[in-house]
């Protein structure tokens, strides 16, 4: 009996010493997954990575061209969310959350929700909805344009849209949700923990602002904020203590006009606005749902869509439902910059314009809803350049030292790339051993890869003979590479299969190329019919870290890739 027992003890304790790994089921029941350790614990806190929206995350060390392919790579599982996916997903490595410290990945929808799931294996830590109590998330059926009925940009409600900001060190995520209760619209600037998802002191803030002018809406030389009209599309900055919020319009639907509120990220207290037109019309942010840039210096770049140019503009009705400008006495006057890029650097209580490039042709622009302000624009890594795209094609690549102002002769910039497509996308940039590269990929085009070398672009691009999107809707791009070593280098897209994705619910895909060589495809996520995301989440880029790629949709989840 003794040595049976002895026995017993000891096939116990290798038992126990051989257990397994364990198998975390994710939400979505998928019994058969198992979590890999990780040991990249690199975080996303921004929309596009960080504050230069070039798209690069240069510290990916386990996807590479070896590995990126239907047999090793595809769907791990997904993550289920109660609505739609406009915001970027955000990651924070190494966070301190449930038991032991985790990769977190924050997701944020439509109906006003923000959900915390463990990045590696789907773990649910927590989730909130954040509508005022007695309200409901907007719908697009409240946004009622005279000329732009029935509202197809959204599909019903209208929450949280632009990518959340966080903080790691406050480990404080920032972001705007709206409300309604049919009458009345509001929306609040929320500052909330990331551990638990709680307000912060002094969260929520109600969003209001006003600054005087004669624009379009003024009343008594006081132009203010409507939380009803004005879109907050784009994704939030923080940059030096401060968070940034955007604003455009809901279907062009006047009045409105383009406005930039800066909040105290400590006390949530409004301490920066401005207004880009303030003595005219529109001039809406939103550059296909990309945050606006940032400099370490605390400048900030943004570009402006149709709009007043100048002071002493007559409005016109034109063929697209807004008013429009006639020439004006000075286009180079800085107190309505629509059809603008524009640097702005803080100054007391507003935003002092440093310096800005308006196009040539701006009356164009403007009377042909040719908006310069569409395409995501960024700043080229370390360098002192800024590439913008407007709606008539051509890709303009300025210096922030000197951006080029207005003339009536010829635009005064760096370099300008004809494309002859429209540009409603988010392109990417990548710094390889020996070139960089400059990703696009707008509708009704294919995917185009510019080589960037002093301080020029090739004139004769790489271009993808794979079919691209249709419609209004480009292709939202990220890249992931190890540094700049060869053959870790992908340049990942999304976009809408078929159909028009800027007005309807469509299909997906996403495809990953070797960034070095954007002529070879690596992997697709249609050609194992396990890796299908869903519907297309327009205007959002992958978010790809960790060795994992998290690919939003608006088929109410965000779906997790990466090694099988």
């Amino acid at each position: 009996m003794t040595r049976k027992l002895l026995l017993l003890t000891l096939l116990a304790v290798v038992f126990l010493g051989c257990k397994k790994k364990e198998k975390v089921i994710p939400p979505t029941g998928d019994t058969t997954f198992v979590a890999k350790p990780n040991f990249q614990h690199i975080s996303v806190l921004t929309q596009h990575n960080d504050n230069t929206r070039a798209g690069l995350n240069s510290k990916e060390t386990v996807l590479t061209t070896a590995n990126v392919n239907s047999a090793k790579f595809g769907k791990l599982f997904s993550l289920p969310v109660d609505d739609q996916v406009y915001a970027q997903p955000l990651v924070v490595g190494n966070l301190a959350v449930g038991t032991g410290t985790h990769n977190v990945v924050f997701i944020a929808t439509v109906n006003n929700t923000v959900f915390a799931f463990d990045a590696d294996n789907g773990t649910p830590y927590w989730h909130k909805n954040f509508t005022m109590s007695g309200m409901r998330p907007p719908l697009a059926t409240d946004m009622n344009s005279s000329w732009c009925t029935p509202y197809t940009d959204f599909y019903q409600n209208i929450g949280i849209v632009g990518t959340p900001v966080i903080d790691s060190v406050a480990q404080t995520m920032y972001f705007v949700a709206r409300s309604t209760n049919g009458n009345s619209f509001v929306q609040y600037l929320h500052a909330i923990s990331i551990l638990t998802g709680n307000e912060q002191s002094g969260s929520p803030v109600q969003i209001s602002a006003s600054m005087p002018g004669t624009g379009d809406g003024s009343v008594n030389g006081v132009v203010s904020f409507d939380p009803r009209r004005n879109n907050q599309r784009q994704g939030l900055t923080l940059i030096n203590g401060m968070v940034y919020i955007t604003y455009s319009s809901h279907c062009d639907w006047n009045p409105y006009h383009g406005w930039i509120l800066g909040y105290d990220a400590k006390s949530l207290q409004q301490k920066i606005v401005y207004n880009d037109t303030p003595n005219g019309e529109n001039g809406g942010i939103w550059e296909s749902g990309m945050g606006m840039a940032a400099d370490a210096q605390g400048n900030m770049y943004v570009v402006t869509g149709n709009g007043t140019v100048g002071q002493g503009n007559l409005f016109v009705s034109s063929g697209n439902g807004t008013n429009e400008a006639n020439a004006n006495p000075n286009p180079a006057d800085p107190t309505d910059r629509g059809e603008s890029a524009m640097k702005l650097t803080p100054s007391g209580s507003t935003l002092a314009l440093t310096d800005y490039f308006t196009p040539t042709n701006y009356l164009d622009l403007n009377y042909n809803d040719l908006d310069y302000g569409v395409m995501g624009s960024f700043l080229i890594p370390n360098s002192t350049y800024y590439i913008t795209g407007c709606k008539d094609g051509n890709l303009y690549l300025l210096n922030t030292s000197n951006m080029g102002g207005y003339s009536n002769v010829a635009n005064q910039v760096v370099q300008t790339i004809p494309l002859n497509v429209s540009l409603h996308c988010q392109p990417a940039y990548y710094q390889g051993a020996s070139n960089g590269f400059f990703y696009v990929w707008s509708e009704n085009d294919q995917l185009r890869a510019y080589q960037f070398n002093n301080g020029q672009f090739a004139v004769t691009p790489k271009v993808s003979s794979l079919p691209g999107p249709s419609g209004d809707c480009g292709a939202d791009i990220s890249v992931s590479s190890n540094g700049t070593i060869n053959g870790t280098g992908i340049v990942w897209a999304s976009y809408a299969l078929s159909g028009n994705a800027g007005a309807s619910i469509t299909s997906g895909i996403l495809r990953a190329f070797d960034a070095n060589d954007i002529t070879k495809e690596l992997w697709n996520n249609s050609q194992v019919s396990s890796d299908y995301a869903g519907y297309y989440a327009k205007y959002n880029s992958p978010t790809v870290v960790d060795g994992h790629v998290y690919l939003a949709t608006f088929s109410n989840q965000v779906v997790v890739y990466g090694l099988k």
